[in-house]
């Protein structure tokens, strides 16, 4: 595979990288974090692509991102109403939710109850997000090595794994997103980050 890079700017950059995620294809872009490695969801051969190329284990499920709430739908079932306050608030932005996921999504996607889902603060990932539906999207790096900040570091890792480098520059990266497992009656705090757990505490509570 020859992997191809194009400047996220380019007025055929999105639609090529739709056309790639509906083909079946690998594609790396930029985030309000980090340079995402991403897939169509609901395709198990995308996904083992996946696994491959970052040498990931396959008891990791992936995160999905999406570009507008209307999306969840195809996710999730069972919506929590405090789940609901927290993405009034918070998204797009750095949360990510541990929501019910839709019983028909592929076990290769994630082999648990739960799908950590994220709606990303970066123009270049939601107007994609926008073209392609939602995507099973983990950092354009092979396992246990360093986050690419930019599209060479993602080719230097991945070059001939991922079909399409979306260019989006040199990122100014930032902490991790907070994570909140959202699939009992009280919200869990997963992973500390940007978002206090107090704060989220008092939104989910909030009537």
């Amino acid at each position: 595979m020859k992997t191809q890079i194009i400047s996220a700017t380019d007025p055929d950059a999105i639609a090529l990288a739709g056309e790639v995620v509906c083909s079946g294809g690998l594609i790396a872009f930029p985030t309000d974090t980090l340079y995402g490695l991403g897939c169509d969801p609901r395709s198990p051969i995308a996904l083992q692509k996946i696994y491959a190329a970052k040498g990931r284990s396959a008891a990791k499920a992936i995160p999905v991102l999406i570009s507008d709430p209307d999306q969840l739908d195809s996710l999730t079932t069972g919506m929590p109403e405090g789940a609901c306050r927290l993405i009034e608030r918070w998204w797009p932005g750095a949360l990510t939710l541990v929501l019910p996921k839709d019983p028909d999504l592929p076990l290769d996607l994630t082999p648990y109850p739960g799908l950590a889902i994220r709606m990303p603060d970066h123009p270049v990932a939601l107007a994609l997000l926008d073209q392609t539906g939602p995507l099973a999207v983990t950092s354009a790096n092979l396992s246990d090595h360093e986050n690419p900040r930019d599209a060479q570091g993602v080719v230097a890792q991945l070059n001939g794994l991922v079909d399409l480098v979306l260019d989006g520059g040199e990122l100014a990266g930032g902490q991790a997103s907070t994570i909140i497992d959202c699939l009992g009656i009280e919200p869990k705090l997963l992973r500390e980050g940007p978002i206090p757990f107090s704060a989220i505490l008092e939104r989910w509570n909030a009537k």
